[in-house]
């Protein structure tokens, strides 16, 4: 298959023209991929953002885009063929295609009731959909491609799945150039040209140019920026703990996260799981209840507010707990509660749980960095920690923020208790670590 013969083209905001070979025109051609259309890259975001309405379909072409510019990149430093470069774009173009509805909102959801990652679901509809006989029909098993679009080990040099899915990867690019154009948010404009044009490749693994430290360093600052202004927003998480809670409240009823029919769990996208949240009758029961309530005001943009914001350490052990056990989070939730004198259910306590230097599709933080450094003995190359870099070593972890949201009617009331929780001395002391 020769990717570079195209069968379709794309004009698209960000890259302008994409060219598609002919299996990846059969490939975007099917329902399973169509369904893309119909999830938002970042859900609700679109609330406080009016732009954010570009969705997971339009990003995964611009990921298959980028894939095959840093294919051509790589080539001419390796022994890649246009065939190891038509994996990798088919592997870029497939890496979201098992998101659920509301993207990593509803993942939320499904991890905690079920323990499943839409990385698993993206494995799944690899392998029992129609997309295994596409692939297969040209030539490929999907197994190679899951490899590769999930960051796994696989016969294919490490540094392919790398450049899909890790630390420096095109998803990643892509969705940074995407979401700070559709947001209006002007961080995530980041050079990806340099970064795709200095990479490398040391012992089968992905590396860069010393040259482009800088687009590098640029890199990891637009995403931690990105992070900060759109994707922990104060008022875009706000919409995203409701539908997250609505979801969570409903399932028993509805079945959302429900995987052993994959036809079902493909026929859920945003609209479909906030129709059937806005359909729910409240006389049945009170979470019932609660979850429409919860959906109306997402629907109709009536919010929680944030009433207490706590930059903390997080590098105390008793202080990690909070972040890291949800448990902990509704213990401190039900105290601040009770002071209040409202329903506990009334309060939420949001952390952020992704970290500032990008996670790999194998959810792994970027830690070192392969550099290639061009002197006059020739290529030298050395694995840096990231934390070496001064820029990036300044961010490296966690946001370390705290927040408290609540219905607005409560507001008074819950932020005066949240003041006096975590204003005292010795707060972590009141609950049970």
């Amino acid at each position: 298959m020769n990717f570079t013969t195209p069968s379709a083209e794309f004009r698209d905001p960000i890259h302008g023209y994409i060219y598609a070979s002919e299996v990846e025109r059969t490939v975007i051609d099917t329902g399973v991929f169509q369904r893309l259309r119909r999830i938002r890259q970042l859900a609700g975001a679109h609330l406080t953002y009016p732009g954010a309405q570009h969705s997971r379909f339009e990003h995964s072409v611009g990921a298959m885009h980028l894939a095959g510019l840093s294919g051509l990149s790589l080539m001419s430093k390796t022994a890649m063929t246009e065939d190891d470069i038509q994996q990798m774009r088919l592997a870029a173009l497939l890496h979201d295609v098992g998101h659920g509805a509301f993207s990593h909102l509803f993942e939320e959801v499904m991890s905690e009731k079920r323990g499943i990652t839409h990385e698993q679901m993206t494995e799944r509809v690899l392998k029992e959909t129609e997309l295994k006989d596409v692939l297969s029909s040209a030539g490929y098993g999907s197994n190679d491609i899951i490899e590769l679009a999930l960051g796994r080990p696989s016969g294919k040099p490490q540094f392919m799945s790398e450049t899909v899915g890790g630390g420096l990867s095109v998803d990643i690019m892509d969705y940074l150039l995407r979401d700070s154009y559709f947001t209006g948010v002007e961080y995530g404009r980041i050079d990806v040209h340099r970064i795709i044009n200095s990479y490398e490749v040391m012992n089968d693994k992905l590396a860069l140019d010393s040259a482009a430290l800088y687009a590098f360093e640029a890199f990891i600052i637009s995403r931690y920026e990105m992070f900060k202004a759109v994707y922990f927003h104060r008022t875009v998480r706000a919409a995203e703990i409701m539908l997250v809670r609505a979801m969570g409240l409903a399932d028993d009823f509805l079945h959302i996260t429900d995987t052993s029919d994959l036809n079902h769990y493909l026929s859920l996208t945003d609209e479909v799981v906030l129709f059937q949240l806005l359909s729910l009758d409240p006389r049945k029961n009170r979470q019932l209840e609660e979850a429409k309530k919860l959906a109306v005001g997402y629907a109709n943009r009536k919010l929680w507010k944030c009433v207490f914001e706590k930059t903390v350490h997080r590098k105390d052990r008793l202080i990690e707990r909070i972040f890291s056990q949800k448990g902990i989070r509704d213990q401190i939730a039900s105290q601040i509660a009770d002071e209040a004198g409202v329903d506990a259910n009334q309060i939420l306590i949001d952390v952020p749980t992704t970290p500032s230097v990008p996670f790999t599709s194998a959810r792994e933080s970027l830690e070192t960095l392969a550099l290639m450094t061009k002197g006059a003995e020739g290529r030298r190359y050395q694995t840096i920690s990231v934390n070496e870099l001064p820029l990036v070593s300044a961010i490296t972890g966690f946001v370390d923020i705290l927040r408290v949201y609540t219905p607005a009617e409560f507001r008074e009331r819950v932020e005066a208790a949240a003041e006096s929780f975590f204003g005292k001395e010795g707060f972590m002391t009141k609950i049970s670590v």
